[in-house]
């Protein structure tokens, strides 16, 4: 599979970029993916809910009335969960939400990711390019050169360029992520994939053994 590389001001270069069909090119398998964007999912859960059990709201434990004659309901504490500031019956505690998946199943999903973005036209490579500092103006330039002004995207990149990074995350619906960092979740929540052109060997070096 053979895409065109465009420069950063929109205008093809006239080169090729080859991607490997045994990574963007394989039948998508989208329980893997489904399993992935679950995955990733519950591990950005923190999982600190807490509410304060009878045990642990302030308050006396005196028994407030006499069981019996008195005209009203029985009652032991303040704190018992039937009054207002009482403790919570079954509420929710701390937890861990983390999961993990085997590496192949891992592996497989960002495959099919990649292969549904180049199934759908929604893969772009770009030059390399870099900023002299971080310009948030230079980015969008480049965004709107590209004709993905207002789109959702995400820019991958063979490393983390501190200009780059910075130009763009001031940038709605845009994002800038290290290649080999990118999860099967966000390769998809976008709507194009623009890579950098030396970013494409470096993520198919995720996948060597």
């Amino acid at each position: 599979m053979e895409l065109d590389i465009y420069s950063k001001s929109g205008k093809p270069t006239g080169q090729k970029a080859k991607l490997s069909p045994e990574i963007f090119g394989i039948e998508p398998n989208d329980h893997a993916v489904y399993q992935a964007v679950v995955t990733y999912l519950a591990n950005q859960r923190q999982g600190t809910h807490k509410t304060k059990t009878y045990g642990e709201v302030a308050g006396s434990g005196k028994k407030l009335w006499k069981q019996k004659h008195t005209g009203r309901a029985r009652i032991g504490a303040v704190r018992s969960p039937l009054w207002k500031g009482g403790g919570t019956i079954f509420g929710p505690q701390p937890r861990d939400y983390s999961r993990k998946l085997p590496k192949q199943m891992k592996e497989l999903a960002r495959k099919s990711a990649l292969s549904h973005k180049a199934k759908d036209a929604a893969i772009k490579i770009v030059e390399d390019f870099t900023f002299d500092k971080p310009t948030t103006r230079e980015m969008a330039a480049v965004i709107k050169a590209l004709e993905l002004a207002g789109k959702k995207t995400l820019l991958l990149v063979p490393k983390i360029d501190q200009n780059v990074y910075k130009s763009g995350r001031n940038i709605a619906k845009f994002r800038v992520i290290e290649a080999a960092k990118a999860s099967t979740y966000e390769i998809l929540d976008n709507q194009v994939l623009l890579i950098q052109k030396s970013a494409i060997e470096a993520l198919e070096n995720t996948f060597q053994s």
